[in-house]
């Protein structure tokens, strides 16, 4: 796929992404995402500071990311890139209704954000290093 069809593919309805991280002990940890796309191709996305992503992000800022498409032809787009942080709750709060605008509708987005920008979550942007699709 070009950079416009893997953008267009991974903002498509409500796909969400399988985030890879790694353990302490090197054990991979996976788990399923709701994330939004910035206009620099940077995958956003929260997460509570006390669970293991928030954890393994803070510790290791690599990551890797899956989002596909279930029914045939079975397409996906492949991120591996770095992890940054904030707990900036004003510019957490614009991507936490983003976020819930895209998975819950436009209707929901505003309580689904201010649920979500909150202290103690953490603001994700994961910076694309390489992208296979």
């Amino acid at each position: 796929m070009s950079e416009p069809e893997w953008r267009a593919f991974v903002t498509h309805g409500t796909r969400t992404a399988a985030l890879a991280t790694t353990r302490r002990d090197g054990r991979p940890h996976v788990a399923p995402i709701w994330f939004a796309l910035d206009a620099d191709g940077s995958l956003m996305f929260t997460t509570a500071a006390d669970s293991l992503k928030g954890k393994t992000l803070r510790r290791d800022a690599r990551v890797a990311l899956s989002i596909d498409d279930e029914t045939p032809p079975f397409a996906f787009v492949v991120f591996e890139g770095t992890a940054t942080i904030s707990a900036d709750l004003d510019e957490m709060l614009v991507w936490a209704i983003r976020i819930g605008g895209r998975y819950m509708g436009a209707e929901r987005a505003e309580a689904f954000g201010r649920r979500n920008a909150v202290e103690g979550e953490l603001l994700v942007r994961v910076t694309p290093e390489r992208v296979v699709a």
